[in-house]
């Protein structure tokens, strides 16, 4: 007699069954769903964004994890750790001249993390570098970011360029990982820690963006005519 399967596992094998654009679609219902419950069962939102960093330096601690036990960076993106350390420094300056707060400590945790991934892999861990999958041009997400945050920032009492490299740096934050998944598309193979990274940062991403959401229904409520409520933690 065959062992009866679980609910959970019936329903992944469902899922992956699926077609690409239901699988978007279910991923798209989901998120709701969660944005849904998140909204019930949190009541300061701004822990979203404590979490967001958290998971961040989690994702970041499981590359330190491989770096160091395997002595291989094989299947790693450096831009996608290079912007990840740009996004952290302007946000790590931000906070410091505009609001200077546990953020500003988990940023610095996690910028000081991300250079010394950047450091092992350009020069302790090099000869396993692959640098012909890591292909992706630095240039075709720093000057989309700059522009539009030249064009769209808060409009607050802060100085004009603070105000842009906030925005920069959330702009920035929003695409670090495409250098990454470009890596994981060209090698076709996805290493278990890598997979552990890049799952870490979409956790991050999403409470990142649950905090956002959160945050505009709120306001809006409160203020409909707020106008840079998007940029700004409580």
């Amino acid at each position: 007699m065959r062992p009866q399967k679980r609910p959970i596992h019936m329903l992944t094998t469902w899922v992956r069954r699926q077609p690409p654009k239901v699988k978007a679609f279910l991923a798209v219902v989901a998120g709701m769903a969660a944005l849904v419950l998140l909204r019930f069962i949190v009541h300061d939102h701004d822990n979203l964004f404590v979490a967001a960093e958290a998971v961040h330096s989690i994702g970041i601690s499981v590359l330190i994890y491989k770096l160091m036990k395997e002595k291989t960076c094989a299947g790693l993106s450096l831009k996608s750790q290079e912007l990840t350390a740009i996004f952290l420094a302007f946000r790590l300056y931000c906070s410091f001249v505009m609001e200077y707060d546990i953020h500003t400590l988990l940023d610095l945790a996690t910028l000081a993390t991300t250079l010394w991934v950047i450091y092992m892999i350009r020069f302790k861990l090099k000869s396993s570098y692959m640098e012909d999958k890591d292909n992706f041009a630095l240039y075709y997400v720093l000057v989309p970011c700059l522009a539009l945050a030249v064009f769209i920032h808060p409009t607050t009492s802060h100085n004009l360029f603070n105000r842009i490299f906030w925005a920069f740096c959330v702009y920035l934050e929003s695409v670090s990982v495409l250098p990454q998944l470009r890596v994981m598309q060209n090698t076709k193979i996805v290493e278990p820690f890598t997979a552990h990274y890049v799952f870490a940062l979409g956790i991050a991403r999403f409470l990142s963006c649950a905090h956002w959401v959160l945050q505009v229904c709120l306001r809006l409520q409160a203020r409909p005519f707020y106008s840079d409520f998007i940029f700004f933690r409580p």
